[in-house]
C-alpha cells in the first residue's frame, strides 16, 4: 500500500506562496543553521508528487533539488515533452490522486511526499493522506495561494509533535484520521 506525507511551510495566516507564486518571504527566514526535519523526513519517500506550479517554481531555483523521481500531476503539462536536462527525473500526469497511487503501487513504491497546494488538496479530499507536517512562518501575508481550500467534510487530524525553533518557526506534526 501506498502512503503519501505532507511537508509544507505556511504563513501564520495560511498561504504557501502569494498570489504571483513568490515565496521570497519563507526564503528569507530561512536559516541554514536550523535543521527544520526536511532531510530524515524525505529520507524514507521514493517519489515526490506535485503540481504544476510547484514544478515551475522548482524550475527557477540555481539547480533541481530533487534525488528522487517526481511526478507532476497536470492537465496543462500531461502532453508536453519534459525538458531534456530533467529526462529520467521527472514525469508529466493527468491522472486522478487515486490513480496515481495505483500506479506507484504497480511499482512497489510505498511511501510518497506530496508537494503544493492544490495537489495535497486534491489527496486530502480524496482520504489519501497519511500525515501533515506543516512549519508555520511568522508572518502575515493578508493573501496568497492557501494551503487549504473548501472541503466537502472535516478532515480530523491527531498531533504527533510539535516544536518551535530559534527563528520563530512552529512545526507541527499530524496523523490524519481515517
Amino acid at each position: 500500500m501506498v502512503t503519501t506525507h505532507v511537508f509544507i511551510a505556511v504563513s501564520l495566516d495560511g498561504y504557501i506562496a502569494r498570489q504571483d507564486g513568490d515565496i521570497g518571504w519563507l526564503l528569507q527566514r530561512d536559516d541554514p543553521t536550523e535543521d527544520h526535519g526536511y532531510a530524515a523526513f524525505i529520507a524514507d519517500k521514493e517519489w515526490i508528487v506535485m503540481g504544476r506550479g510547484s514544478y515551475e517554481k522548482v524550475l527557477t531555483f540555481d539547480e533541481w533539488p530533487y534525488d528522487r523521481p517526481v511526478l507532476v500531476l497536470s492537465r496543462q503539462l500531461a502532453d508536453t515533452p519534459v525538458p531534456e536536462a530533467l529526462k529520467g527525473k521527472v514525469q508529466f500526469s493527468r491522472l486522478s490522486p487515486k490513480d496515481v497511487l495505483n500506479d506507484l503501487a504497480a511499482q512497489s513504491v510505498q511511501r510518497v511526499y506530496i508537494d503544493g497546494g492544490q495537489v495535497i488538496q486534491s489527496f486530502l479530499r480524496e482520504g489519501l493522506v497519511a500525515d501533515i507536517v506543516i512549519t508555520t512562518v511568522p508572518v502575515l501575508l493578508g493573501s496568497g495561494k492557501p494551503l487549504f481550500g473548501s472541503l466537502p467534510q472535516d478532515i480530523d487530524l491527531t498531533l504527533l509533535s510539535s516544536r518551535s525553533f530559534p527563528s520563530g518557526l512552529v512545526q507541527s506534526h499530524y496523523r490524519v484520521r481515517s
